[in-house]
């Protein structure tokens, strides 16, 4: 099979420049964010990729970025598929605070643990093993077997929803995925067996 599977976080979004927890919630990307968005396009059309479906979350600044990119590829007319399954992590209260503010509310060891262990929640939000658990079903229902039919795919969406996909991709442990961490804009280009498994895969840098 070997047909092609990018993943792509947003690029930098308002929020992420203010330091903020995002989530569910909905700002735009920034300048830098729009650049970065267009520079994936450049490294992807460059490397000669084209797509044949795109896949995106119900969040803008992913939807933005995705539209970025096929601009540069000469490709918006491709269909695009929006789902919240491939939403960001849901900080819950977390949500739209500073992450100095909530260390300074819950304690620099609590927020951490939060943020980085795989099955502790924040409050009224997901850990990213809530995430993975309606990322990979999405996934193996409706991205995979695009692949599988031989289509080119590309996937813009966000650091933990993407993270929950490559723990499986890659085949990491519980661990090693709380130590990946994705840069916003960079795309992770996979080349997939006929079982689903990952034959190869690189990243694309300028």
């Amino acid at each position: 099979m070997n047909n092609v599977l990018v993943l792509v976080r947003h690029g930098e979004s308002e929020w992420n420049k203010l330091n903020l927890f995002t989530g569910w919630r909905d700002p735009d990307l920034t300048e830098k964010g729009i650049d970065e968005a267009r520079q994936a396009g450049e490294l992807l059309k460059k490397d000669g990729y084209a797509f044949d479906i795109a896949f995106t979350s119900a969040l803008t600044r992913a939807q933005h970025t995705l539209s970025l990119i096929l601009d540069e590829l000469g490709q918006r007319t491709i269909p695009v598929v929006e789902n919240q399954a491939l939403n960001e992590r849901d900080y819950g209260d977390l949500a739209g605070l500073n992450k100095d503010d909530a260390r300074a509310k819950w304690g620099e060891e609590q927020v951490h643990i939060w943020r980085r262990s795989y099955d502790i929640p924040p409050p009224g939000g997901e850990s990213l093993k809530d995430t993975a658990a309606r990322v990979l079903p999405y996934y193996e229902a409706e991205i995979l077997p695009q692949v599988k039919a031989g289509r080119n795919v590309i996937v813009a969406a966000h650091g933990n929803s993407l993270r929950a996909l490559i723990m499986k991709l890659d085949g990491l442990s519980t661990e090693e995925i709380l130590k990946l961490n994705l840069a916003t804009g960079e795309p992770y280009v996979y080349r997939l067996n006929p079982d689903g498994s990952a034959a190869s895969k690189k990243t694309l840098t300028a």
